[in-house]
């Protein structure tokens, strides 16, 4: 799966899906810290590397960055293994922060119920070592800062609603603040030990979120406005239209990035169809189903003032609305959904991590933890500075990070399926320099990418010349 779009080979423990063996290896394959020291012309303190060997000894602890998983590690998956791609995928999306994609359409965009629920379902359906084969190098390490960017902003997109959600439940007496504290250090805890406590989360909580979110449909369900309109005239209906699967695109778009960061203990022989199958499946379904429900919910609002209230006051109240009628057993529910932003959350946090490390040596050199610790500070202070403006960072974050990963998708699949169609690559050479491309012709293609994107983009602070011209405001 390393031909996947990825961001680095960052491992994946699927706990005995893959057998004892793989987890076993994760623990002994040792630290980029370590395997890196000698490449680095700073010296590395004694004490310094101790404590470091201290905290990788620990027990189920992950110590491998983004070197390389050696064939010879991996092993062939069950089918087990295989469904587990699914299951992750639509574990990792079936959260809060997708549903609240959906609100945009009736909320931000004034789109009707029918709308709103078209564009949902046709937008559905429509990594960065690895990226160095790509886009050459140096101009791989701008894509890796763009794809921070995302996993930062989707970071703090969870935690602001997380914190929403759980200050709603208590009635107030929890500031969001508190709540983004507490959301922030269950995702650290899970993260800095690795990808084998957030695949067993992963793979049961998927369970009870499933049956919570049946749940809310059952008790909100009634209460959704399926014969909402969208408002404006013809042309801008049609640009709010445009705008809107703009922003679902993006959102689906969003881990085209770091995709396989979560699969390289896979053999490179696991077959393409099925690696598509799962990955199609989980992510399709995922993304429909709760953005739907969102739709729903914000088509509630023209119609019920107690929703209107609540939406007033944050998505996070909101969502708690949906279970109105359900006394303390909704409470729990919305608890309950809260906490499943983890699974959303924690991938983000792993990704950083291993992001940080493939700027460089240097970076490459201090330890995956300490990169997932500094990620997560990262998300507790836009999450908190950003708690009150949380559709606009939706609007201009989603739609500005849809733009360079349409170009990169794009790029990686006419290198993979033109250019390097019978060629392969050399995976053991990717920190060599000398064998890696330049990149000149992926860096000029990802700029005039770019131009494209400005003349057709429609934001609050900038509209291109060709998006103007649609509907009375523009359209992205």
């Amino acid at each position: 799966t390393e031909t996947a779009l990825d961001t680095s080979t960052g491992p994946m423990d699927s706990e005995k899906a893959l057998g004892e063996k793989d987890l076993g290896q994760v623990e002994e394959v040792g630290s980029d810290f370590a395997s890196s020291n000698d490449a680095l012309p700073i010296p590395v303190p004694e004490k310094l590397s101790r404590w470091n060997r201290t905290i990788q000894s620990l027990k189920g602890f992950e110590a491998r960055g983004i070197s390389r998983v050696q064939p010879s590690e991996r092993e062939a998956p069950t089918l087990a293994a295989l469904v587990q791609m699914a299951i992750m995928w639509y574990s990792a999306n079936i959260t809060l922060n997708n549903l609240a994609v959906g609100f945009l359409g009736p909320l931000l965009l004034q789109l009707g119920f029918l709308d709103s629920a078209l564009i949902v379902v046709f937008a559905c359906f429509l990594g960065r070592v690895v990226a160095r084969y790509f886009m050459g190098y140096w101009p791989a390490k701008l894509t890796t800062v763009l794809n921070l960017i995302i996993m930062v902003g989707y970071g703090t997109i969870s935690c602001i609603i997380g914190g929403q959600v759980l200050s709603a439940v208590s009635g107030g007496t929890m500031s969001v603040v508190v709540g983004i504290v507490i959301i922030v250090l269950i995702c650290w805890a899970i993260a800095v030990f690795g990808m084998k406590p957030f695949h067993v989360y992963e793979r049961y909580q998927s369970i009870p979120l499933t049956l919570v979110l049946f749940i809310l449909i059952g008790s909100a369900g009634p209460h959704f406005n399926t014969s909402l309109q969208s408002v404006g005239n013809t042309v801008t209906i049609a640009a709010n239209r445009l705008s809107f699967f703009s922003l679902q695109l993006s959102a689906t778009l969003s881990w085209a990035g770091s995709s396989s960061d979560f699969f390289v203990y896979y053999p490179e022989c696991t077959s393409k169809r099925m690696v598509f199958a799962m990955t199609f499946i989980g992510l399709s379904v995922s993304f429909i189903f709760v953005n739907l429900l969102g739709v729903g919910l914000a088509s509630g609002v023209s119609t019920n003032p107690g929703w209107d209230t609540a939406y007033s006051t944050s998505s996070g109240a909101l969502l708690l609305a949906g279970f109105d009628g359900l006394g303390g057993f909704g409470k729990f529910c919305a608890v309950t959904v809260t906490l499943g932003l983890c699974s959303n959350t924690v991938p983000c946090l792993y990704c950083s991590a291993l992001n940080f490390q493939t700027l460089g040596k240097v970076w490459k050199a201090i330890p995956r933890y300490i990169w997932v610790t500094a990620a997560a500070i990262v998300y507790l202070v836009c999450a908190v500075a950003g708690r009150d403006h949380l559709f606009f960072i939706f609007q201009n974050f989603l739609a500005l990070m849809g733009y360079w990963l349409a170009i990169f998708v794009m790029i990686v699949f006419e290198e993979h399926m033109i250019f390097r169609q019978n060629k392969g690559f050399d995976w053991a050479a990717y920190e060599d320099k000398t064998k890696l491309p330049i990149g000149i012709a992926a860096l000029i293609s990802f700029l005039v990418g770019w131009v494209g994107s400005i003349l057709g983009m429609y934001q609050l602070w900038w509209t291109g010349p060709i998006a103007r011209h649609i509907g009375d405001l523009g359209g992205d």
